[in-house]
């Protein structure tokens, strides 16, 4: 798929992008601020291949390029096959943000309650995934490309919202992860990071009790955020074209 030259207004036209778990919420956001900025994109989809064709209709309205895909991203065999996918219509690859959930909502549980099966399903859609997603995608990132893992810094290095233990400490090994690929891709010019979102709205945090929403959003909006309001995709959108 052939783009046309970068201009100012576009950095990141003639750059090819893949946003795992893209259909939706966070990776939406994301998808949404790299085709406005000129890339072309593949958007990850598991199960709602509706929400993924409008994202992709999105794209298209911000001038870019994209198509979209379906794996689940805890398989590593999916793994494989959406970046042969990935080869077959981009040829290369210059972005890949790890940005898939999971089911966060059926292994939420304190760390002395959670099941091994909830804590296999959060390693096998989370740091796994990231590592699957990386060792396949590296042969595909060009020169200065750049990989982007979405985390969540409360979870990752505090621990005190217990049910989110499963989640934290895979978020915690992402994180840990981009270290190491960040050294070891260096002498290509990729650049490695972690993005930390905050409590944000049009997400799986909407998928939360009325109660557990209202009350996160009010103590955001009382002063908490220096924005006075939740985070937005877009604002993740924003910090992961800047990454790198």
């Amino acid at each position: 798929m052939n783009q046309p030259q970068t201009n100012a207004n576009r950095p990141l036209q003639g750059k090819f992008a893949l946003v795992t778990g893209g259909s939706r919420g966070i990776g939406r956001g994301i998808a949404l601020k790299l085709a406005e900025r000129g890339a072309a994109v593949a958007i990850n989809y598991l199960k709602d291949e509706a929400a993924a064709r409008d994202t992709l209709a999105k794209v298209r309205d911000h001038g870019a390029e994209g198509f979209i895909v379906r794996a689940d991203v805890s398989q590593p065999e999916e793994v494989a096959r959406m970046a042969g996918q990935v080869r077959e219509q981009f040829d290369a690859l210059d972005i890949f943000v790890s940005n898939a959930l999971g089911n966060l909502l059926g292994f939420m549980s304190p760390p002395l309650q959670v099941t091994m099966a909830q804590w296999d399903e959060s390693f096998q859609c989370q740091s796994r995934a990231f590592f699957a997603g990386v060792r396949e995608m590296a042969s595909l990132l060009r020169e200065r490309g750049r990989i982007v893992s979405i985390s969540y810094w409360p979870g990752s290095h505090l621990g005190g919202f217990l049910p989110y233990f499963a989640m934290g400490t895979n978020k915690a090994a992402q994180e840990a992860m981009c270290r190491y690929f960040a050294v070891a891709l260096a002498p290509r010019g990729i650049t490695v990071n972690a993005v930390c979102a905050g409590i944000t709205d049009d997400s799986i945090v909407n998928q939360l009790p009325k109660e557990a929403q209202d009350a996160m959003f009010a103590w955001l909006r009382s002063g908490w955020s220096p924005m006075g309001r939740p985070t937005i995709p877009a604002d993740l959108g924003g910090a992961v074209v800047r990454a790198g």
